[in-house]
């Protein structure tokens, strides 16, 4: 292990991992101040399941639009620098409203304004997340290939150690903390964050293409260059050499008649090619992005994922509503069964990757939802208490589901990063996979909606949960109407090939 970590610093640099290994780790370690929010929209702004789950969708928007942040990124540097800046601005965006929040009461004492602040910083959280992953690309694009899987690997491990860490002392610092002190603690790890963007060096992508110069140009090893600035700079290699000699006699006449001189209208004029190229740029990126989009190769399976979601009414807030108020679950409890659903995650994860990668995976996404239905039918023996009956405790039906429904959706998850990693076409990679993420997270979104309105229908509120179990019927049946549409998953696709 600890020569595997030598291997990659010598590859990467040490900057740079722990920068991705601390992104990872705050992006697990939410899970930490998100069980507080959960208790301050019940207990504090007293919203009704429906409500909360409202708000908390609303809040997570910001991560459906990720390809968003990715084109930008990718188009349109600021001074000069694709990643870092905006790396800062999203760090920014993420500790200010938690900032803001621990020292405000107002502004998270009334919905409107806290599911603001959540937004903005879940804004952050979603940059931050497509500016880090397209600087793991790069680096090993162009650093070391060989290591592109220990670069993911170490990437996911910080993350699940952060779940794993936030759940655990999540419920222990709801006992024993102020809702403002838990904000403000949370807020450390964006603040370090903030403090080691400034540890790695990104060159300059402008300083090889400006045919002006003031004083020395900054040095650029290609790292960050646009693939159109090397074109431009091979291209011209033949018109480089035929002028060759005339430029060194022109280099030494104005070194001897002193520094060149550059008007404000050149400057003007290089500033307005610059502008022009970089939004070309963005409107070539946004064009060829959908163009790939629009195949049916890509855009059939994505729309089966998509449906998967959307079809399937989410009823988690309502279950947590019903965990507290009726089971009367402490915090820590459900802090250890969300630590449980990340050790669910990664065995779900290993499972997969030994047993399941040569089966087809119409057939594995088959599998998932039907055990998820299953699942889903434990949520109804909790509520109809027949577990009481039984002999099985409470805490042993949430921790039991819990994990197991974790697992079985890695099930599920595991497919969608095949197709999307093997469908992506050459050239737009990490943009068209950002916006497969995107329709992911967009699709959990539209789920979390629609069952805020399911519980609203069925009138189910705080303190009333009579309609709860014949939600929960609903949300099994729902689960068969994505296996439906099966027939939009490539029919030869496996874990290995599609």
């Amino acid at each position: 292990m600890i020569q595997w970590l030598k291997q990659l610093r010598i590859a990467f640099g040490a900057s740079f991992l722990w920068l991705v290994c601390l992104i990872y780790f705050t992006q697990g370690f939410r899970s930490f101040v998100w069980t507080a929010v959960s208790y301050q929209l019940k207990d504090k702004l007293n919203l009704s399941p429906a409500a909360s789950q409202f708000v908390t969708s609303v809040a997570f928007f910001p991560w459906s639009i990720k390809p968003l942040y990715g084109i930008l990124s990718d188009c349109v540097p600021i001074r000069g620098r694709k990643r870092v800046p905006y790396l800062v601005i999203a760090t920014l965006l993420s500790l200010f409203p938690w900032l803001i929040l621990s020292i405000n009461i107002a502004s998270r004492s009334s919905k409107v304004p806290f599911m603001i602040f959540l937004t903005v910083q879940n804004l952050g959280s979603a940059m931050a997340d497509v500016v880090i992953d397209a600087m793991i690309a790069e680096a090993v694009r162009l650093e070391r290939a060989s290591f592109a899987g220990d670069l993911q690997s170490i990437s996911w491990m910080a993350m699940a150690f952060g779940g794993i860490f936030g759940s655990l002392i999540g419920g222990y610092a709801l006992t024993n903390l102020r809702i403002d002190q838990i904000f403000l603690f949370f807020s450390v790890l964006p603040a370090i964050q903030l403090l080691s963007c400034g540890l790695v060096e990104e060159s300059s992508v402008s300083s090889e293409v400006s045919p002006v110069t003031n004083g020395g140009s900054l040095s650029i090893n290609g790292r960050n260059a646009p693939e159109d600035t090397l074109r431009i700079k091979n291209n011209s290699s033949t018109d480089n050499s035929k002028n060759k000699n005339l430029r060194r006699k022109k280099s030494q006449k104005s070194e001897e008649q002193g520094p060149t001189t550059v008007t404000k209208s050149q400057v003007n004029e290089v500033e307005k090619s610059f502008s022009t190229r970089w939004l070309r740029s963005f409107k070539t990126a946004t064009y060829s992005l959908f163009k790939a989009f629009r195949q049916p190769m890509i855009l059939r399976p994505m729309t089966w994922f998509f449906l998967a979601h959307v079809t399937v009414p989410n009823l988690s807030t309502v279950m947590f509503y019903y965990q507290t108020e009726i089971l009367k679950l402490e915090a820590s409890f459900l802090g250890t069964t969300r630590v449980v659903g990340w050790l669910g995650l990664m065995l779900g994860t290993l499972v997969y990757n030994r047993y399941l990668k040569k089966m087809k995976l119409r057939k594995i996404l088959l599998f998932a939802h039907i055990g998820l239905s299953l699942l889903t039918l434990l949520d109804g023996v909790l509520v109809s208490r027949s577990n009481l009956s039984l002999g099985i405790p409470d805490k042993v039906m949430v921790l039991f589901g819990s994990a197991l429904s974790d697992g079985v959706n890695q099930f599920k998850f595991m497919p969608f990063l095949i197709l999307s990693g093997q469908l992506c076409p050459p050239g737009i990679e990490g943009t068209l996979f950002a916006l497969f993420m995107s329709i992911n997270n967009f699709g959990s979104t539209v789920g979390s909606f629609v069952g805020a309105g399911l519980a609203s229908i069925l009138n189910i509120s705080s303190g009333n949960f009579d309609n709860l179990f014949v939600g929960i019927v609903i949300q099994v049946l729902c689960t068969y109407i994505p296996v439906v549409f099966l027939f939009l998953i490539p029919k030869e696709a496996t874990g290995i090939s599609a």
